[in-house]
C-alpha cells in the first residue's frame, strides 16, 4: 500500500497544533460564538488567528480534508475579537464591544475569501438583525474584497476547482460568452425553396448548394425548415412528386432572432440536427430576415470548421 508522505506531515502538524490549542480543531463555531459575545480572551483569540491559518493551509497545501466556509467565519471572528478587544481597552467611551467587532470582522474575511461581498451583508443581517452593523460591514467588506482582488486575482472556490480539473466560466467570460450575437454572423442573403416545389424539383436545385439545410417560403413566408437528409428520404419513399409543404408535420420549425446569443443558435441546431437555421422577425415568425450557418458560427469563435455547412 502507498503512502502519500504530504498527508502525513500535514496531518502531524494540524495534529500538534491542535494537541497544544484544542480550539484550532474542528469548526469551532462555539468558540465564535465566544468571540461574538465578548467572553474569549485576547490572547487566545491572537494565537488562534495565527494556529488556525496555518493549520487550514497545512490541511489543504498537503492533501487533507479541509473547509473554507467554517475557517474563514472562525478567522474572521478571531481577528475581529482581537482588534475590538485592543480598541475597546484603548478607546472604550468611543468604540463598540469587541463582539460587534467580531462580527464584522467574519463578513469582511468571508466576503473577501469567498469574494461575495452582499451575501456577507444579508448573512450577518440574518444572524444580528441590527441595522446599526451593516454600515460598518458593507465599508469592511469593500475594503477586503478590493484588498483580496489586488493579492490574488482568482478566488479561491476558482483556484481549488482549476485545480481539481474542473474549468468553470467565470463572470467575465460569461459576458463575453453572452456578447455574441446571431446579428455578428448572420447572412441576409438567404438561399430558399418554395412550398409547392416538388421534391424532385427541390432536390435538383439544392444538388450544387453549399448547404445542407434550407428555409421553405409559402408565398414569401417561412414555414419550415428542411435538410439535404431529409429530401433525399422523400426521394427513396417514392415521394419525388409531393410538394413540400406536405413533408412538414408540424407548424413549428427551429429558428432564432437577431438579439439570441450564438450559443442559443448552436443548441438549437444540436435539438434539430442541422446545421442552419433561419433567422426570423421577433414580432412575426414567417417573416424570413436571413439565415446563420453552423460554419459561421464556429468561424466567430475561431474554430476550424473544415466539412461544415
Amino acid at each position: 500500500m502507498k503512502f502519500n508522505s504530504s498527508l502525513i506531515v500535514g496531518g502531524v502538524m494540524v495534529g500538534l497544533m491542535g494537541w497544544l490549542v484544542p480550539q484550532v480543531l474542528g469548526v469551532g463555531y462555539s468558540y465564535v460564538g465566544e468571540a461574538l459575545n465578548g467572553t474569549m480572551a485576547f490572547k487566545l483569540m491572537a494565537l488562534l488567528v495565527v494556529l488556525k491559518l496555518f493549520a487550514v493551509t497545512a490541511s489543504y497545501a498537503s492533501g487533507n480534508a479541509g473547509g473554507i466556509f467554517g475557517p474563514a467565519l472562525f478567522l474572521g471572528a478571531m481577528l475581529g475579537g482581537a482588534v475590538g478587544t485592543v480598541a475597546h481597552h484603548l478607546l472604550p467611551t468611543y468604540t463598540a464591544m469587541p463582539g460587534a467587532y467580531a462580527l464584522v470582522g467574519m463578513g469582511a474575511l468571508f466576503a473577501g475569501i469567498v469574494r461575495a461581498p452582499m451575501t456577507s451583508v444579508l448573512m450577518i443581517f440574518e444572524m444580528t438583525r441590527d441595522y446599526s452593523v451593516i454600515v460598518p460591514l458593507m465599508i469592511a467588506n469593500l475594503a477586503s474584497l478590493f484588498i483580496s482582488s489586488r493579492f490574488q486575482k482568482q478566488p479561491i472556490y476558482e483556484a481549488l476547482a482549476r485545480q481539481d480539473g474542473i474549468h468553470l466560466p467565470n463572470h467575465k467570460e460569461r459576458e463575453e460568452f453572452g456578447q455574441h450575437k446571431v446579428l455578428d454572423v448572420m447572412r441576409n442573403d438567404a438561399e430558399t425553396l418554395l412550398a409547392q416545389m416538388s421534391v424532385h424539383e427541390a432536390v435538383e436545385r439544392v444538388s450544387s448548394s453549399q448547404f445542407h439545410a434550407w428555409p421553405v417560403l409559402d408565398e414569401g413566408s417561412m414555414v419550415g425548415v428542411l435538410s439535404r437528409t431529409t429530401l433525399e428520404k422523400a426521394l427513396d419513399d417514392g415521394r419525388a412528386e409531393q410538394n413540400l409543404i406536405d413533408l412538414f408535420e408540424m407548424l413549428e420549425f427551429p429558428h432564432v432572432h437577431k438579439d439570441h446569443a450564438l450559443h442559443q443558435a448552436l443548441e438549437r441546431m444540436s435539438n434539430a440536427h442541422i446545421d442552419l437555421l433561419p433567422v426570423v422577425n421577433r414580432a412575426d415568425i414567417h417573416q424570413l430576415e436571413g439565415i446563420v450557418t453552423l460554419r459561421d458560427v464556429l468561424d466567430s469563435y475561431g474554430v476550424d470548421s473544415i466539412g461544415s455547412a
